[in-house]
Order: C-alpha cells, then sequence, then structure tokens
C-alpha cells in the first residue's frame, strides 16, 4: 500500500468521524477539524491539488476559531443548541466574498503552480471557506454549501487519481442533504418552544 493510500484511508476515518461530530453539532468536531487537515494537506499536495493543500492550513485555523466561538456562545458548545438560519443580508455578501476569493485563488493557481484544474480547485477552496465560517456561526444553510462543494469534489478527485477520498466525499454529499434535513429540524423545534 502506498502513501497516497494509507493518507486516503486516515482521511476518511477522520473525516468520517468529524462528519459525525458536527451532524451532531458536536463541538468536539472543532478538535478533529484542526488535526485532520494535515493527513489531507500532504494527499492534496502529492495529488497536486494546491489550492486544496493551502486550504488545509485555513481549516486547522478555521477550527480554531470555531472552537472558540462554540465555546464562548450562549449555548456553551452544547449540541444542536444556537443552530439558526443565514441571515438574507448575509447572503449577497457571502457571494461576493465567496467569488473574490475563487478569483484570487484562480488567479494564484495559474500564474504559480502547474495546477490543471485552476477554476475548479478555486472554487470548492472558495465555497469551503465560506461553509466553514457558516458552520462556525452554526448556520443551517451551510450544509447546502457543503452539498454543493462535495459533489463538485467528487469529480475533480476522481479525474485527480485519489478514488477512495472521491468515494469519501460522495458520502458527504449524501450526509449533507441529511445533516441539513437534522439541523433544521433542530432549529424548526427550538423556534417552537
Amino acid at each position: 500500500m502506498g502513501s497516497k493510500e494509507i493518507l486516503q484511508i486516515t482521511g476518511i476515518v477522520l473525516g468520517l468521524l468529524y462528519l459525525w461530530l458536527e451532524y451532531k453539532a458536536n463541538i468536539w468536531l472543532w478538535l478533529v477539524g484542526i488535526i485532520m487537515p494535515v493527513v489531507h494537506g500532504t494527499l492534496y499536495f502529492k495529488a497536486g491539488l494546491y489550492a486544496d493543500c493551502s486550504m488545509q492550513a485555513y481549516y486547522v485555523l478555521a477550527g480554531i476559531y470555531g472552537l472558540a466561538v462554540w465555546r464562548k456562545s450562549p449555548s456553551g458548545g452544547k449540541p444542536h443548541a444556537g443552530i439558526t438560519r443565514t441571515p438574507l443580508k448575509t447572503v449577497p455578501i457571502l457571494v461576493a466574498v465567496c467569488a473574490a476569493v475563487q478569483a484570487a485563488i484562480y488567479l494564484l493557481l495559474v500564474n504559480f503552480t502547474n495546477s490543471t484544474v485552476p477554476f475548479w480547485d478555486s472554487l470548492t477552496t472558495a465555497m469551503s471557506i465560506t461553509a466553514m465560517w457558516m458552520l462556525s456561526r452554526k448556520y443551517m444553510e451551510q450544509w447546502l454549501v457543503w452539498f454543493a462543494v462535495d459533489a463538485i469534489t467528487v469529480g475533480l478527485y476522481i479525474y485527480k487519481g485519489i478514488p477512495m477520498t472521491a468515494g469519501l466525499y460522495a458520502l458527504y454529499t449524501v450526509l449533507a442533504v441529511v445533516g441539513y434535513l437534522k439541523w433544521r429540524r433542530e432549529y424548526l423545534l427550538a423556534e417552537r418552544i
């Protein structure tokens, strides 16, 4: 078994644990979210997915930030407490920031790397940055952004020759729908109380 396979298997285990904790809205997702990027960063570098590789540094910082935000929230990091909708006035800002980040990453990839997929790599990276920020705020629609990221990533990773990780993202795509429905249900229950 080669190093790419070992990294993929390790990443799959950590990814599933992370997703389970996210599904449960459990604060420990952030700890796994600090560890997992090291594995994925190494894998993506070996596969020539430079934006995804760079994104892992962001995930470490986002993990630290998310942990701090959830711990300081009025819910104190309690599962499902504090789940909310993305404010409508925030949506255009998120779209604009995501587009600007994608454009910047795209230009970096085109001008400074040998990336063969700069558009898709930069798109999934920018959308992931957006989704992580939304997760730190417990916006239930973060699951919808993850759904789009995961669906695109499946094809990208198959193309780049990391099929086990593509399989993980196929599972993520399905679980993003399940996660959204669960968070939505929890939100609606909290609204009735």
